[in-house]
C-alpha cells in the first residue's frame, strides 16, 4: 500500500467523526457536543491493541491479529484527526511497519510479524520522544495480562 493509500484509508477509518471535533486541547467539549475521548484514553486503548497484537500473532491466531491491527490503525487514526497537535507524519512513518505486520499476518510468517512488531514499537517510542513525551516506552509484551482471553486459535491448545 502507497503512503496515499495509507492516507485514504486513515481518513475512510475516520470517516465518522466530524471534522468539527479536531481540536488540540484536552478540554472534554460540554453541553451538547460531541464526546471526545482524551489523548490518553486513545492511546490506552492503542496500548492494549498493541498488546493483543503481538499476543495473538504470538499464538498464530491470525484471524485475531488482523482484527487487532485493524483496531490499532483505527486508534492512531483518531487520535490523529482529533488532537491536531500530533504531527501526521507521526502517524503516518508507521505505516511501513503496519504494513509490513499486515502481509506477516496475511502470509502467516511468524518471524516476519516478530520483526515488523519491533519497528511498530520503536516508531511508537519515537513518536513519544518527538511528543515530549520520552518517558512513555512501552516494549513488546513480557506477560499474558488478558487471562480471560485464549489467544490461540480455536481447536489448538
Amino acid at each position: 500500500m502507497t503512503l496515499r493509500g495509507w492516507i485514504v484509508g486513515l481518513a475512510f477509518a475516520c470517516a465518522s467523526i466530524p471534522l468539527a471535533l479536531a481540536q488540540s486541547g484536552l478540554e472534554r467539549p460540554s453541553g451538547d457536543q460531541q464526546y471526545v475521548p482524551q489523548l490518553s484514553d486513545i492511546m490506552t486503548s492503542a496500548q492494549t491493541r498493541h498488546i493483543k497484537l503481538w499476543l495473538s500473532g504470538k499464538a498464530q491466531n491470525w484471524d485475531l491479529a488482523r482484527f487487532e491491527l485493524d483496531r490499532l490503525r483505527a486508534s492512531l487514526a483518531e487520535a490523529a484527526l482529533l488532537y491536531s497537535g500530533i504531527p501526521g507524519s507521526n502517524v503516518t512513518t508507521l505505516g511501513t511497519s503496519l504494513r509490513s505486520i499486515g502481509e506477516a499476518i496475511d502470509t502467516k510468517d511468524g518471524k516476519r510479524f516478530a520483526a515488523s512488531f519491533g519497528g511498530l514499537t520503536d516508531g511508537c517510542n519515537a513518536c513519544h520522544s518527538t511528543m515530549s513525551r520520552g518517558f512513555i516506552v512501552i516494549r513488546k509484551p513480557t506477560e499474558q495480562p488478558f487471562g480471560n482471553q485464549v489467544f490461540a486459535p480455536q481447536g489448538k491448545p
